[in-house]
């Protein structure tokens, strides 16, 4: 009997200097995919250089994205892995050996992150572990900002992680944060979802209370500490561009599903061009 194919999916926007770290590391696997979402930066030619199957589709959404690398793919199984990710020494053998006992449909990963340099273990990172391994047919990517992947049948766990170098400084923050609120905003009024005027002053102040004592973010140090009122600084510019949104541009504007123009977005606060100098340890000290 063949053992079973597994695909590595990859989707990339500028990202040459992170595909030529990760792609090495998944030699192992049957087939690399990567949608290259419009990168102006040799993300395409790295890819090509470690013999990935490239395919360019323009950015819309992330989970269109991950649902175009599922239909270029060609294993049984697919991996979707993002380009800042890297995977433990033993997951390779443990999704050979996994996948192969024909138990589940699919397998969620623990995903360990390191933030501002620092890894973490609490600020409700420990919570992350998401479905990322599944048979190719009848999956399917859901949601319009944090996108989800839909199998069909039972789901299981792996033991081996992978490892997740994400923000790695102040700018890098503002600029996750700046995209994801500005997604998040418009697919609140494309769902009819009516902004509440608390949400700017009660999300922030329980997000931080959430991060910083119920998922024990105090124990990450000055950078957890960082991490997790800088995520309550999240919540107040999702809520507050929410209301703008919402008032400003009709819900009725927008079909569900479809994509805002930016001409239709009230103008957000410009981020810097060039990187911020920031240490954790001292703002926060």
């Amino acid at each position: 009997m063949n053992e079973p194919r597994v695909t590595a999916a990859i989707i990339a926007l500028d990202e040459e200097r992170n595909l030529a770290e990760l792609l090495p590391r998944l030699a192992e696997f049957d087939e690399i995919v990567v949608v290259d979402g419009g990168s102006t930066d040799g993300t395409a030619a790295t890819a090509r250089s470690h013999g990935c199957r490239v395919v360019r589709r323009p950015f819309d959404s992330f989970c269109r994205q991950r649902n175009h690398a599922i239909e270029q793919a060609r294993g049984d199984w697919v991996l979707s892995i993002d380009a800042d990710e890297r995977p433990a020494p033993e997951l390779m053998a443990e999704i050979r050996e996994q996948i192969g006992l024909g138990r589940h449909a699919g397998f969620r990963i623990p995903i360990r992150s390191s933030i501002f340099g620092r890894p973490m273990r609490f600020s409700g990172t420990q919570d992350d572990c998401p479905v990322r391994l599944f048979r190719r047919q009848g999956a399917r990517w859901v949601g319009s900002v944090h996108e989800v992947v839909r199998v069909a049948g039972r789901v299981g766990r792996l033991r081996h992680a992978l490892e997740h170098a994400t923000i790695a400084d102040l700018h890098a923050f503002l600029a996750k944060m700046h995209r994801y609120t500005m997604l998040e905003a418009r697919a609140r009024v494309e769902a009819g979802r009516r902004p509440r005027p608390r949400d700017r002053w009660i999300a922030p102040i329980r997000e931080v209370l959430r991060r910083l004592i119920w998922k024990q973010g105090i124990l990450d140090g000055p950078q957890g500490w960082a991490f997790c009122l800088l995520s309550g600084l999240s919540e107040w510019v999702l809520a507050d561009r929410h209301q703008r949104l919402w008032t400003d541009v009709p819900p009725r504007s927008f079909p569900v599903g479809a994509a805002v123009d930016a001409a239709d977005v009230p103008s957000a606060p410009e981020l810097p061009e060039q990187p911020i100098p920031f240490e954790v340890d001292q703002a926060f000290a």
